[in-house]
């Protein structure tokens, strides 16, 4: 509520908390003038000796115009008896409390207001996520190509072992074949025996 004011005199209203959960603050500065201004300028400052101006708007009857502090996003807009700051991407390091200031700049005398009682802008602060670290390779694929993988192993070992034991058996069969075709003793070819008999050996029996 503003009172009525003698004149040439401004005075300003603001809430007196505001709460910024998504890095974006709307502060809003009603006011009430009763002079023959013509140009304004209107200013949002922080801190309890409003030592940084944090944004301005200024306007006259044809023009407005709004510039910002290289350390804040801000932006002011007039709108009849009231003075709009929006300020985004604050931090909880911006948690302070703020003052709206309003300047008659022309013609004189020069008027500006009484400091207001001011607005606490409480700033949460933003949740980080931590977001597990998603594997490159997807888990059903790596399943997967391990159960191949251990199948084709298995495969080839069954392959392997049965090869093994087949050239195992082939092995004990050629050790089991014997020569028995019948030998005669040497230089004896022509004493009956058959012409396909090999000659044996009979000096190992004499003494």
């Amino acid at each position: 509520f503003l009172p009525s004011l003698p004149e040439n005199k401004i005075l300003v209203a603001q809430r007196p908390l505001l709460i910024v959960a998504n890095q974006t603050a709307t502060l809003v500065c009603n006011y009430t003038y009763n002079g023959t201004g013509k140009e304004f300028r209107a200013s949002l400052h922080k801190g309890t000796d409003s030592s940084v101006e944090v944004c301005f708007i200024s306007w006259n009857a044809t023009k407005i115009s709004s510039n910002s502090n290289k350390e804040f996003n801000c932006h002011g807009n007039h709108d009849k008896d009231k003075i709009i700051f929006n300020i985004w991407n604050m931090n909880a390091n911006q948690t302070d409390i703020y003052f709206c200031k309003i300047e008659v700049m022309y013609p004189p005398p020069y008027v500006y207001n009484e400091k207001s009682n001011g607005t606490v802008i409480h700033v949460k602060e933003t949740p980080i996520q931590i977001q597990e670290p998603q594997p490159a390779i997807p888990l059903w694929i790596l399943v997967t190509v391990t159960g191949i993988l251990a199948l084709y192993s298995m495969l080839i070992t069954a392959v392997f072992i049965n090869y093994w034991q087949k050239s195992k058996r082939n092995m004990y069969h050629q050790s089991d074949y014997m020569n028995m075709t019948p030998r005669h003793p040497p230089y004896q070819k022509n004493k009956g025996y058959p012409s396909y008999a090999p000659t044996r050996d009979y000096t190992a029996y004499r003494s």
